[in-house]
């Protein structure tokens, strides 16, 4: 890192969410729980369907991707600030400040790429029913995640081109609990218009033309779904419906953050948790826990591994 830039700056003062202790108190305890039921109800969801072969479709693969990249999303900060709560200096090394941009944007491109391609598999499924299993065949759904991935990766490399060569002289304190591009460019000493430009129209705009391409097809699909009235047409409404959710939540903060970059305002830090820790919690629920297949499965496998275990626990000693 240190032959990128050649600042004068070692360390960032992260502010977090608030000075008061009772709320600090109140927020560790809640965000940890959080935190802890979004692992381990993610980690659940990609068990699962990796070991269950009636879930090896790929709407379910799709799934468990988004699974895999929401524990990542809820890992690169949540953790350091659940421990800062009680830090008497929240600080982070310019190289892990740079570290949390790189992961920030490479996990929310990723998922950006993810949901578009889960949109594609919804409008396929309930659109060209009959050609379904030949547009998405195991080739093609692998294809996407990777797509996703390299999308992610490039992104956070446009990103970090720009910021490693900057200068920073002076000021290291970053209004927020984790380091991100608008917060961490402010401190550098030189112009920010141009990159403020910059990210507008690489983070923004490319933000709002996702969630408007989406909103697109979700629009398609809902159309062809009232038209006709069928138990199979309500299922497919509730997981559409409940997909655009999901979709909602994840955008909204990202393109408010993004087309406002340098806006200090309180509404910022919220939506900044929103879509780092509750969206990654609420997408389980959301997606995967509603759907009667996933459950049966997890019952079974619970069930399963209960009857095992006391199998192999004797009641009585063996004479």
């Amino acid at each position: 890192m240190e032959g990128f830039n050649h600042s004068r700056v070692s360390e960032f003062v992260l502010l977090g969410l608030t000075d008061s202790l009772e709320v600090q108190i109140f927020l560790f305890v809640m965000f940890s729980i959080f935190y802890l039921m979004t692992m381990l109800g993610n980690c659940l969801i990609l068990l699962t369907v990796i070991s269950t072969p009636l879930l090896h479709s790929p709407m379910y693969f799709l799934l468990s991707s988004l699974s895999l990249i929401d524990m990542c999303l809820s890992s690169f900060a949540t953790p350091k600030m659940i421990m800062d709560f009680f830090a008497q200096q929240k600080t982070i090394s310019f190289e892990g400040c740079i570290s949390q941009i790189f992961f920030l944007h490479l996990f929310t491109g990723t998922e950006i790429v993810l949901l578009i391609s889960m949109s594609f598999d919804r409008y396929t499924a309930i659109c060209k029913p009959l050609h379904y299993s030949t547009i998405m065949s195991q080739r093609v759904c692998v294809g996407l995640v990777v797509t996703s991935w390299t999308v992610g990766f490039l992104h956070t490399i446009s990103q970090l081109a720009f910021i490693l060569y900057l200068l920073f002289c002076g000021p290291n304190v970053v209004d927020s609990f984790f380091c991100d591009f608008p917060l961490v460019v402010q401190l550098a000493c030189i112009d920010i218009y141009v990159l403020g430009i910059f990210m507008i129209s690489t983070s923004g705009v490319i933000a709002l033309i996702s969630f408007l391409l989406l909103l697109t097809s979700y629009v398609i699909v809902l159309v062809i779904i009232n038209s006709h009235s069928s138990k199979g047409s309500s299922k497919a409404l509730s997981t559409c419906t409940a997909h655009f959710i999901v979709v909602f939540m994840f955008f909204g903060p990202c393109i408010f953050i993004y087309m406002w970059p340098f806006t200090n305002f309180l509404v910022v830090k919220v939506l900044s948790v929103f879509y780092t820790i509750f969206t990654p919690f609420l997408n389980p629920l959301i997606y995967t826990f509603r759907s009667q297949e996933v459950k049966t499965a997890m019952k079974k496998k619970l069930s399963n591994q209960y009857f095992n275990v006391g199998k192999s626990i004797p009641l009585y000693p063996v004479r």
